[in-house]
């Protein structure tokens, strides 16, 4: 608590109490009410996940949809408070079955990516997260020791063609991308007009489709559809080398983990049927 009201000096906000919504991986989340309204603070314990800080005021930069942002130091974030806010609402497990509500999340995602790029262009030098960033020798040979998939073809197929699966990621095409979906991440207007993502801690560049998978892969079928029907045309070399870098990446979250997660069990499963057909045509690209 001592740190919060330290934060909040900083600010130069006053208040009236806090209340701790969350403590987790470093992240502090409470809602601070001051005399007509609350806002939400973020304070950020781990020093990498600051960038959560800088993420906001990009996006505030490029005029995309968030919450409104307050408030910063170093250390924490101020926004406000969706809770004590008639126009806006958390996102439900429902809205995942919404076509109407998936519209709303593709043209938030369009407007990131379309902005993105011009920002990627021109700001070369700053750094972001970017999950590409994880496809390494090193990350490969632990997921082969986790998964105890070591005799797998696949594995002498990756590493005989690293160079080219490397050259041919980092000529995607760089945006910023949201790399986060889920519904507990989504914040609908309550007219159903508008859509957007908040909590920007995995925000960072990358190429589109890695974010229109990420949506897909949560939505219903019909959600699917909308989503991708109103977000238009892709770049379908950046699917094919998403189908391979995807889920190495997933492999490797779930490497991580004390307990090999459910929710990678897709990956690992696809490791031991068509993957060596995904590796085969994202080598082809290069012909």
């Amino acid at each position: 608590m001592d740190q919060i009201i330290f934060e909040l000096t900083e600010m130069n906000i006053d208040y009236k109490s806090i209340n701790i919504l969350q403590e987790k991986d470093g992240v502090i989340v409470a809602r601070i009410n001051c005399e007509n309204k609350s806002f939400v603070m973020k304070l950020f314990q781990r020093r990498e996940f600051r960038r959560e800080i800088g993420n906001y005021k990009i996006l505030s930069s490029l005029n995309i949809p968030t919450l409104n942002f307050i408030s910063a130091t170093d250390k924490a974030l101020l926004i406000e408070d969706v809770c004590s806010n008639n126009t806006y609402r958390l996102g439900i497990d429902k809205d995942l079955d919404d076509a109407e509500i998936a519209t709303l999340i593709a043209k938030w995602y369009k407007l990131l990516h379309h902005r993105g790029y011009e920002y990627i262009e021109e700001n070369s030098c700053v750094p972001l997260y970017d999950e590409n960033d994880l496809l390494t020798f090193e990350n490969i040979e632990k997921i082969k020791l986790e998964t105890n998939s070591s005799e797998l073809p696949v594995w002498k197929l990756i590493e005989n063609n690293f160079d080219i699966i490397e050259k041919l990621l980092n000529k995607a095409k760089r945006t910023l991308t949201y790399n986060d979906f889920y519904y507990t991440n989504l914040i609908v207007a309550q007219n159903r007009t508008s859509a957007m993502m908040f909590d920007y801690n995995l925000l960072g560049k990358g190429y589109a489709y890695a974010d229109i998978r990420n949506v897909c892969f949560s939505l219903s079928e019909v959600a699917k559809k909308a989503f991708l029907e109103e977000y238009g045309k892709f770049d379908i070399s950046e699917m094919i080398i998403d189908n391979v870098v995807s889920i190495l990446t997933t492999l490797h979250f779930a490497c991580q983990k004390t307990l090999f997660p459910s929710w990678a069990n897709y990956a690992l499963k696809e490791l031991h049927t068509g993957f060596i057909d995904k590796v085969n045509r994202l080598l082809y690209l290069e012909k």
